[in-house]
């Protein structure tokens, strides 16, 4: 009888910054998945371990893990990664993660069947911060919130819609989402696909994520135009049901208003037309 055709390699993009806490559990993690796999990691010239952590793994797998530099935002540490990366298929995870066992193996289940695909996502550590649901922002039907931590494409696909966008600060997979759903593609959410992200190590540093992720949400208004009737306002305000998410909420608003204020210059060119209609779904809505 024929032998069975090898499934497709799967290339792991990370990018990192100062993640010398979390990387050896991370790198762990993603050795014992299916292959075949490598793993492409961009360090953002860390001021900790995480280089030599880096740099040791590789060493220890060869043809495994490759390792490189690359200063720059997080959309630039991922699409040089994937610049490197072999794969006929890419899986995104961060460096302050660690992946289930099964991971690799649903997502490239998924792959079979959808260009993009998104796993599940769960919050680990004590502070109550932690459980906070994600402001989810639907396009078309699909949720395009899922977060680059666990997330994967097709190559062709991602290349062709040219990868992430550097200049955002946050909100950079958001963006990468959008595009993907505009061009056609269809967004596959596998809920065994797990992967595991630290929670912030205090409230303060908490809020600071916050409210940069309001940041790039007003860059993403400015590059994808109006989105606000793509939000999901009842769900929103009924998961504000503590003071932590309020607060949440309110840091994400000062991001927000922050960019609205010093964007200036800065502001990214629509990619949308002023009179492109919105989703079917957001029609709906607003009727």
């Amino acid at each position: 009888m024929p032998s069975e055709p090898a499934p497709p390699l799967i290339s792991i993009v990370i990018t990192v910054k100062n993640e010398g806490a979390h990387l050896a559990q991370l790198l762990d993690s993603l050795l014992v998945q299916e292959p075949p796999f490598e793993i492409v990691l961009v360090d953002a010239v860390s001021r900790d371990r995480t280089w030599a952590i880096a740099q040791e793994y590789a060493r220890r797998h060869p043809g495994v893990i490759r390792v490189y530099q690359q200063t720059g935002s997080r959309g630039v540490g991922r699409n040089a990664a994937a610049a490197h990366a072999r794969g006929e298929w890419i899986a995104f995870i961060d460096g302050d993660c660690f992946a289930d066992s099964r991971w690799l193996a649903t997502l490239r289940r998924g792959l079979a069947a959808s260009p993009v695909v998104a796993g599940r996502t769960v919050v680990v550590g004590k502070p109550k911060y932690g459980q906070l649901e994600r402001v989810e922002l639907y396009e078309s039907g699909y949720d395009v919130t899922y977060p680059s931590c666990n997330l994967a494409y097709r190559r062709a696909l991602f290349a062709g819609l040219g990868g992430f966008d550097p200049r955002f600060v946050t909100a950079e997979d958001i963006d990468l989402n959008l595009r993907a759903v505009d061009a056609g593609a269809a967004i596959r959410y596998e809920e065994a696909a797990v992967v595991y992200h630290h929670v912030r190590a205090n409230f303060v540093r908490f809020l600071y994520q916050a409210f940069w992720n309001g940041y790039g949400r007003k860059q993403l208004t400015e590059k994808q135009g109006n989105l606000w009737g793509r939000y999901r306002y009842r769900r929103l305000l009924s998961g504000q049901r503590s003071a932590i998410a309020w607060a949440r909420l309110a840091a994400a608003m000062a991001g927000y208003l922050f960019r609205v204020v010093t964007g200036g210059d800065r502001r990214l060119e629509s990619a949308r037309r002023p009179d492109r209609p919105p989703s079917g779904e957001a029609r709906n809505r607003a009727g």
